[in-house]
């Protein structure tokens, strides 16, 4: 029977969020997007910039980047988590990984857009440590809350990690605010700041985590065992049929929703052209919005179900992205009327009335964003760790659900960036991501159906 963990471990764990967050939303959220398409547009005097004998745009060349991460970091996942479950390891593990992302971080200070490979290489070792060190953070929610506490420990972690990272959010949009003359310097400063803050509040959680217990097994070849153990929780996950058709719905709806929030601040700086303190005012108030969705899912999940709240949620992303391919489609227009009234000046031609500026509506997406952002990732982890069966094997079962998430995430910003290079326009890229929403919306209504279907002991609320 697991009990809840005393209040310190509780508050330790959820401190590594608050740690580490301001990677996600300082680095592939706002800052480093924003600086990544503008850096390199200075230095090559275009959006189309040479890499590796091919032209890419900039901001596809992020997104493949990124992909590219979590492509490598996925796959290194089934040996790292079984070496650390089977020799005790684990905290050893998120303790690597996460001085390698704060590292990462630190050195983008020197990324200065000419230097590709040291901005990208930098970028991938941030995303690998990040990526690396969560899946043994996640591994142990199921040791210090018991079942029935684990949905509001997991909304506790991710509050406090919006509430970290929105105040060096706020830093850095003062460093830019006081250095406008030179706003590229800011930035980098803003990254350097990053790997400080990340490594230096996660002593915090490394001093209160437990040691985890040493499973007695046969040394033998990591390789081998890390992919035994992916196959083993497979057939596992198999065998039980509401979890095999959730991780099928969160397989594809993670697909579009971490996509969205990874590409949202290029989608407002390339496609709409938002200024970029209005871009960072932005995604820090979606954190803060994010906060309240986080505990308000929390307690919908109570009463209603953790897959009936999902599917809510799912369903207004799908509304976000239907949103955003229309509120791209009037920036397309916007441009357009501004050339043709230009070319007809002369003429004195009267094109009517302007449209609303188009940055009202991004704000309205933000505030729609921030709402489920929060509660789609704290309902989503909370529902798998309630789901999974009972086991000490936690890391190697979180290592499942994570290779999971950041496969979906790979196909994710890939098709993002595939998309926007084929057509040349980003607002295709966002109304594709509808495709992946509804197949999920579709898998949990049938995980819904089979729990009801199923009589054996009720378990707790999903």
């Amino acid at each position: 029977m697991i009990v809840t963990a005393p209040k310190k471990v509780i508050n330790g764990w959820a401190m590594y969020d608050w740690a580490n967050s301001v990677y996600n939303l300082v680095i592939t959220t706002t800052f480093f997007p924003i600086y990544f398409t503008k850096a390199t547009h200075a230095y090559f005097k275009s959006d189309n910039i040479p890499f590796l004998g091919h032209t890419f745009v900039n901001s596809s060349l992020y997104s493949f980047a990124l992909a590219a991460a979590y492509l490598f970091i996925s796959l290194l996942y089934p040996i790292l988590t079984s070496i650390a479950d089977t020799r005790g390891s684990k905290k050893n593990f998120m303790r690597f990984f996460c001085y390698m992302g704060a590292s990462g971080c630190s050195l983008l200070y020197f990324f200065d857009g000419s230097n590709l490979w040291l901005g990208i290489g930098c970028f991938i070792l941030a995303s690998m440590g990040f990526v690396g060190s969560l899946v043994f953070y996640n591994a142990y929610l199921p040791e210090i809350a018991a079942p029935a506490d684990q949905d509001a420990v997991s909304a506790k972690g991710f509050a406090y990690g919006y509430i970290g990272s929105v105040i060096l959010q706020l830093l850095g949009f003062a460093l830019v605010m006081t250095m406008k003359d030179n706003p590229f310097k800011a930035m980098q400063l803003t990254f350097l700041m990053v790997g400080i803050w990340w490594a230096g509040f996660a002593q915090m959680t490394f001093a209160v985590l437990p040691k985890p217990q040493l499973v007695s097994v046969a040394r033998t070849n990591v390789f081998k065992a890390g992919f035994t153990e992916v196959r083993k929780v497979y057939r596992q996950v198999r065998q039980m049929s509401v979890l095999k058709r959730y991780l099928r719905a969160f397989f594809f709806y993670s697909m579009g929703a971490q996509t969205v929030m990874l590409a949202a601040t290029l989608f407002g700086d390339k496609l709409l052209h938002l200024e970029d303190t209005k871009l960072i005012v932005t995604v820090v108030l979606i954190q803060l919005v994010a906060i309240i969705g986080a505990v308000w899912m929390s307690k919908l999940s109570a009463k209603y179900g953790n897959i009936r709240v999902l599917m809510g949620v799912v369903g207004i992303w799908i509304l976000v992205c239907v949103s955003a391919y229309i509120t791209g489609g009037k920036a397309d227009f916007d441009v357009l009327d501004a050339n043709i009234e230009a070319e007809l000046s002369h003429w004195k031609a009267d094109l009517g009335p302007r449209q609303e500026p188009i940055e009202y509506s991004f704000y309205s997406l933000a505030l729609m964003v921030g709402l489920v952002m929060g509660g789609i990732q704290s309902l989503s982890r909370s529902t798998y760790s309630k789901l999974m069966p009972e086991t000490k094997d936690t890391a190697s079962f979180f290592s499942y659900y994570d290779l999971t998430e950041k496969i979906a995430i790979v196909i994710g910003m890939f098709s993002f960036g595939f998309i926007e290079q084929l057509t040349g326009s980003m607002k295709n890229s966002v109304i594709f991501l509808i495709i992946f929403f509804v197949i999920g919306l579709l898998w949990l209504y049938s995980a819904l159906i089979k729990q009801k279907q199923e009589t054996v002991v009720p378990s707790p609320a999903l």
